[in-house]
């Protein structure tokens, strides 16, 4: 008959070291449950960053894991030594009834205190109190998860026509897995017009492209550079060069961005070509830019952002040489009270980013 030994103390109560002075001659394995909890939390990733609810999953699947190895290495004809903390083991010692639904074995507990070792008839006294804790245990773990079904609402974000949207699906994704009830409203405009919003409080969060005034605002910047580029009709002779330059794009009729801060970061681009520019319009977003491009009426300076998801036999662009890049941040109203939903969307990003502060 195979044998279960569980060993049970407290930190620093020398678990480890009365089983390799007391138990060493035994021929057994030794599963250390903290083995365990530190390989599910490695694989969760952010512990610093992880909330009651994740922890309380952690610590779950670290004993079905557990103890599917203990019944596994019985199967196999192996004696076991089950190392545990003083108060996990209460939970744990659970686990004499599921290893008996499985097979006959004999099961021994050390209860290893500071002072003295005393062995247990099985720990019966203990699993009753045990039994009582996992009932309450379960009955948390319920409510916790009938808590997260019940969060629902819609959180409405705020972006340009960027590269860094690009995020936002798996961010998204892996939110609506725990939260299915909450939808999502997404407002494309520029960063001037996505802060005002956010500034009147009709948008939660904002995907901006900087230079912006960040003042009033909690944010991530984003390790993502967003490059500017040149549109063009796709026969167009300037499309033949990998690169365009200020002298190629001086001579031009140019569109321009809307936004005065943006048009600042160009002009120091085109240096002393920016005063002869022949810029025929501005316009707030590349789609609209690029049907007048595809109309002959001029080549659009943008970020390259969804470009190249576009009908390159229309229209096509090319970067800049020499190269300009830009930051984009997500943002959100610094003391803005915000629904449930949007507070833990908010934390979600800085966990999915492994950022606390910006």
């Amino acid at each position: 008959m195979q044998k279960v030994t569980f060993v049970i103390g407290a930190n620093a109560a020398g678990k480890t070291y009365f089983i390799e002075h007391h138990l060493a001659s035994e021929k057994a394995v030794v599963l250390n449950i903290y083995d365990y909890q530190q390989k599910v939390y490695d694989e969760h990733g952010n512990k610093e960053l992880i909330t009651f609810e994740e922890q309380f999953r952690c610590l779950k699947k670290a004993n079905e894991k557990h103890l599917h190895d203990i019944i596994n290495e019985l199967k196999q004809g192996n004696d076991v030594i089950a190392e545990q903390t003083f108060f996990k083991a209460k939970r744990r010692i659970a686990y004499i009834d599921e290893i008996r639904k499985e097979m006959d074995v004999k099961i021994k507990l050390f209860d290893r205190g500071t002072r003295k070792i005393k062995l247990t008839n099985e720990g019966i006294l203990l699993r009753r109190r045990a039994e009582e804790i996992l009932q309450l245990v379960d009955k948390t773990e319920k409510e916790l998860v009938e808590q997260e079904e019940q969060v629902e609402g819609k959180i409405s974000i705020g972006c340009g026509e960027i590269a860094a949207v690009q995020l936002l699906p798996k961010i998204i994704e892996s939110f609506r897995q725990k939260y299915p009830r909450v939808t999502f409203d997404i407002f494309t405009a520029t960063a001037d017009l996505v802060k005002e919003q956010m500034d009147k409080g009709l948008l939660d969060i904002g995907l901006l492209l900087e230079p912006i005034d960040m003042e009033k605002y909690e944010f991530i910047r984003l390790n993502i550079r967003e490059k500017w580029v040149v549109l063009m009709r796709s026969d167009d002779p300037l499309s033949k060069k990998e690169t365009v330059t200020a002298k190629d794009l001086s001579v031009l009729p140019l569109i321009l961005p809307r936004r005065m801060n943006v048009q600042s970061e160009l002009a120091s681009w085109f240096g002393n070509c920016y005063e002869k520019l022949n810029i025929v319009f501005t316009s707030n977003l590349s789609t609209n830019s690029a049907i007048m491009v595809n109309g002959g009426l001029a080549y659009s300076v943008v970020i390259e952002g969804a470009v190249p998801f576009w009908d390159q036999s229309k229209v096509t662009f090319r970067p800049l040489d020499p190269p300009l890049t830009a930051t984009s941040v997500l943002a959100w109203k610094r003391g803005q009270p915000f629904s449930l939903a949007t507070t833990k969307f908010i934390k979600h990003i800085q966990c999915f980013l492994g950022i606390d502060k910006p």
